[in-house]
């Protein structure tokens, strides 16, 4: 059986580990601050069971009103204390429900939407650039792409290293971890629907590959690779390469024309 795809990502506006630490810092200032208020009217409260009001009732006063349980034992009986709860407790208790609430949503519904929305972006890619590895010449490729206003969101990267498509990811770009001659993931990136592929795998002999799995999914698709050995420029060719590339030869060329 065939081991499960990496889904198809792009990159979030926030970390969620830094907003939730955002909202906890909130949380527990906002508790703090319920706390002083009650404790500096605390005479306007009244301990129903020993008449004698400590910290610790006061923290145990503090958190049963933030929930609104209210077990009666401790109530407001001055005016005082009866506004302060009014106008000063309950937004702050509003306040935590929406920060409880909202976490929630982050940790649990925010990804199974992500999930959904990812889904959607992958059924509607069409006339995307597909980048077949993210090295060097494969990030280059993209910000040139980048640089003459192709949309970050018409870019999609599939390469095998998590650090590569974390700096794909980073530019905005879609993209999806896994072998790129694998023809569940050309179809997972709609390579059929693509407007290019560019291929920069790093070897001759993946890049071929990719090529071939391409061409077989996507016959009329135009596709760009880079091969480093002169030898197998004619093999990619052959492979269904539109367009073959040696950055080795190129690189001679242009230090041979330099100062000419």
């Amino acid at each position: 059986m065939a081991a499960p795809l990496s889904p198809l990502t792009r990159r979030s506006l926030a970390s969620p580990w830094r907003t939730l630490g955002i909202r906890s810092g909130l949380a527990l200032a906002l508790l703090v601050t319920a706390f002083c208020l009650l404790w500096f009217d605390r005479d306007g409260l009244r301990d129903n069971l020993d008449g004698n009001l400590t910290v610790a009732d006061v923290i145990y006063f503090t958190m049963i009103t933030i929930t609104t349980v209210g077990y009666g034992d401790i109530v407001p009986v001055s005016e005082k204390a009866r506004l302060i709860d009014a106008f000063l407790i309950t937004p702050i208790r509003l306040f935590l429900w929406l920060i409880f609430l909202g976490t929630a949503f982050d940790l649990v519904f925010r990804r199974a939407w992500e999930r959904m929305r990812m889904k959607q972006i992958q059924k509607d890619l069409c006339g995307h650039v597909v980048i077949a590895g993210f090295g060097q010449n494969g990030a280059t490729a993209a910000q040139c792409l980048l640089e003459r206003g192709v949309a970050p969101a018409n870019l999609v990267v599939i390469d095998c290293s998590e650090v590569a498509c974390a700096r794909a990811e980073a530019l905005g770009a879609a993209v999806i971890q896994g072998d790129a001659s694998s023809d569940a993931i050309l179809a997972a990136v709609r390579i059929s629907a693509a407007s290019r592929l560019i291929v920069s795998a790093g070897r001759d002999d993946t890049g071929i590959l990719i090529v071939l799995s391409a061409r077989k999914l996507a016959p009329l698709l135009p596709i760009a690779v880079t091969v480093r050995n002169h030898d197998n420029e004619d093999i990619a060719e052959a492979a269904g390469a539109s367009t073959v590339i040696n950055p080795v030869a190129v690189t001679g060329a242009l230090l041979a024309g330099a100062g000419a």
